[in-house]
């Protein structure tokens, strides 16, 4: 994926309270940075981070982190926060590659990930770029607690078949719910925050996959 590099982004970032600087100094102290034990849940790949900022807001007894690989997007959330009239000492920001999940959280030390219209990565070539492969699964496998859950949300079916038969095929996972149509999943729809992508892709037709799995 390429994206437009915009002028000044990474020094904005740099000077951000809410964006943590050189996250890996904070490996198995998150509950320090928050100050607290709640739990925690992160986003990765979080975009302009709306999802993640509606969910702080309705949930100030989770803790939540946003991981962003891009600077102009990362940039985007940065600026969307700004405007927000609520305080929320609850989400913090990581401009990071999902790759180094394991370098920025400690074992058990992440309760829920969010992985939100992804990136499909189409070409067969560059499958184990997807965040729902098993090369991703077993980074997150070192960071989630026992019983931790992944939570996945697509309008693309091929990616979403993709991921099912990689969950499928997983030692230590187990699939616990999954759907075509989220909005019309009387079960897991309820509760459901959307992503900005969500909004758009529904408002077209577009049905929403949604797959719910636990780290055994």
């Amino acid at each position: 994926m390429r994206l437009r590099n915009i002028r000044g982004s990474k020094d904005v970032i740099a000077s951000c309270p809410f964006v943590v600087q050189e996250p890996e100094s904070c490996r198995g102290r998150w509950a320090e940075v928050f100050g607290n034990e709640n739990p925690i849940h992160i986003e990765v790949g979080m975009g302009k981070g709306r999802f993640l900022m509606d969910m702080a807001v309705l949930h100030p007894e989770i803790n939540y982190i946003g991981i962003e690989m891009y600077d102009s997007v990362l940039l985007r959330a940065v600026q969307k926060r700004e405007k927000l009239e609520t305080e929320l000492k609850n989400l913090f920001f990581i401009r990071m590659d999902a790759r180094q999940l394991p370098e920025v959280f400690a074992e058990g030390e992440v309760d829920r990930i969010y992985l939100n219209f992804s990136d499909p990565w189409p070409k067969d070539r560059h499958a184990k770029r997807r965040l729902t492969s098993h090369e991703f699964l077993a980074r997150y496998e070192k960071i989630l607690k026992k019983d931790g859950t992944l939570e996945f949300k697509t309008d693309n079916k091929d990616l979403f078949d993709f991921s099912l038969e990689e969950m499928k095929n997983a030692e230590g996972w187990e699939l616990t719910a999954f759907t075509y149509d989220l909005h019309h999943d009387v079960v897991l729809s309820e509760g459901n925050v959307m992503t900005e992508y969500e909004e758009k892709f529904s408002s077209i037709g577009n049905p929403i996959c949604k797959m719910e799995t636990r780290f055994l």
